[in-house]
């Protein structure tokens, strides 16, 4: 077992050791950690807000450097970040790695896009009263910044703060999940190697009633949450003047069309519903396919879920590992038995030992029933029929959420029409919902939030234009 201190302004602090993170596996304590309190929270806001003018200033070039070292210690880290996720998240040790891949990925990204930020020279004479006068814009950083990261993605969803705030000079204080603190944790040893600003940022776990002011305090100009809906609109509502990005949940539908390749269909539908063990807002959860290749492609799919190997998430052939929590689990198989008692057919799974939830697919759930109204957050997915293409983009528009969307067909048409009318934040073709990589701009509309992240994009949201306009007498 390991203790962890938090990070205040740049530095490790270990008053306590209050938070014990559990190995999600075995449910035995893993490591205990640091847990701030609000008098700690608020003196990392004040380090940030005093960080912001010397932050702010640092060149470019040295904000790359301190990125570029970041990549460096994650790949000389890259076991070790591997196997915690695989502790304090439950994470499959194939997933795992592909986040540490991920993580590194979206750094190098922001030390790409460091020295990239741009601004432009405007022509203003369009009328006679204009005569003489020239205007410009750049980007400025937005100023003190506070992050709110979620427990299934503990290094890359904090990545996607932490690298594009350092890349345009916002300092910030970060509030990690606390039942994933740890991977957080390993991102501030590395930081705290770099020679960034005193109090360029926090590092704090701390209990939900306990983070008020990560939403609240007025001297952070912008809040930037990813988890659940229900508190990300809460923490929206009681945010003040800040700008609010928000990346919620979801319940991604995949179509899947007369013309789909029903074997690397099958394929990709496995992984994208049932990776990390279902734990992802764009895991594929409704599987809308037509009508002349379902009896088929229902088979194929059974046969490949059942195959799927659960257990221990360090073993190399584990593909299914333990949801977040025992109360996580019991709530979705809860549902699929809700689903079952409303007349759908269990296909496949359906059994749950501790955090442990198999692999499960059903058919004919009843629209209203919370496996398909809401996110499942697990491994669980359900089937549906369509006839007509039309009818299959208005089914896949039912929904409060709208984050990604999968279409299987090879119409151009079709992926045209798509992306002209699924209300969503993108629209994947020849994949599943579940594909994102890190350089592209990556949000939801409705339910699922607020904004774009991807580097460049989450840069946007850190700075602020500034004009500036000159006259020649």
């Amino acid at each position: 077992m390991k203790d962890w201190p938090f990070f205040l302004a740049n530095k490790p602090a270990q008053p306590n050791l209050d938070l014990a993170v559990t190995n999600k596996y075995s449910g035995a304590v893993a490591a205990r950690v640091a847990l701030a309190d609000s008098e700690t929270i608020a003196r990392g806001i004040e380090a940030c807000v005093e960080a912001a003018e010397p932050l702010a200033r640092m060149p470019p070039y040295e904000r790359q450097a301190v990125l570029n070292h970041c990549v460096q210690r994650f790949k000389d880290r890259y076991d070790e970040l591997a196997d915690w996720l695989c502790v304090e998240a439950g994470k499959p040790i194939k997933d795992a790695r592909g986040e540490v891949d991920r993580l590194i990925d979206t750094f190098r990204i922001a030390s790409e896009e460091c020295v990239r930020v741009r601004g432009e020279v405007m022509n203003l004479e369009i009328s006679a009263r204009a005569r003489g006068y020239r205007g410009m814009w750049k980007r400025v950083p937005i100023g003190p910044c506070s992050f709110i990261s979620p427990f299934n993605f503990p290094l890359n969803l904090a990545a996607h703060k932490i690298a594009p705030g350092i890349a345009v000079g916002c300092p910030f204080v970060l509030k990690p999940a606390s039942r994933t603190p740890i991977g957080a944790l390993m991102i501030g040893e590395v930081l705290a190697e770099t020679d960034l600003p005193e109090g360029a940022f926090s590092i704090l776990p701390c209990s939900r009633d306990g983070a008020d002011l990560f939403t609240t305090d007025e001297r952070l100009k912008l809040l930037s949450f990813t988890g659940s809906p229900g508190v990300g609109w809460d923490l929206k509502a009681r945010s003040g003047k800040k700008k609010v990005v928000l990346e919620l949940g979801g319940n991604a539908a995949c179509i899947v069309d007369a013309d789909a390749d029903l074997a690397d269909a099958v394929q990709r539908i496995v992984f994208g519903a049932f990776y990390q063990s279902g734990q992802s807002c764009i895991g594929v959860q409704r599987i809308v396919v037509h009508e002349s290749i379902y009896d088929v492609f229902r088979e194929q799919l059974v046969s490949a879920t059942n195959k799927l190997v659960a257990g221990d998430p360090r073993d190399e052939s584990t593909f299914i590992g333990p949801m977040i929590s025992e109360k996580e689990a019991e709530r979705l198989d809860n549902w699929i038995q809700c689903a079952v008692t409303a007349g759908a057919t269990l296909l496949c799974g359906g059994n749950r030992t501790g955090a442990m939830l198999e692999a499960s697919l059903l058919e004919n759930v009843p629209k209203d029933e919370p496996l398909c109204m809401e996110e499942a957050f697990g491994p669980v997915a359900v089937l549906s029929k369509f006839s007509d293409f039309d009818n299959a983009l208005c089914e896949v528009n039912d929904s409060k959420f709208g984050l990604q969307a999968g279409i299987f067909t090879r119409d151009l048409y079709k992926a045209q029409k798509a992306w002209d009318v699924l209300d969503v934040g993108g629209v994947i073709i020849g994949d599943v919902p579940s594909w994102r990589v890190d350089n592209m701009p990556y949000g939801g509309v409705k339910d699922s939030g607020l904004g774009r992240e991807g580097i460049l994009f989450a840069m946007e949201d850190m700075t602020e234009i500034r004009n500036l306009v000159i006259r020649t007498p």
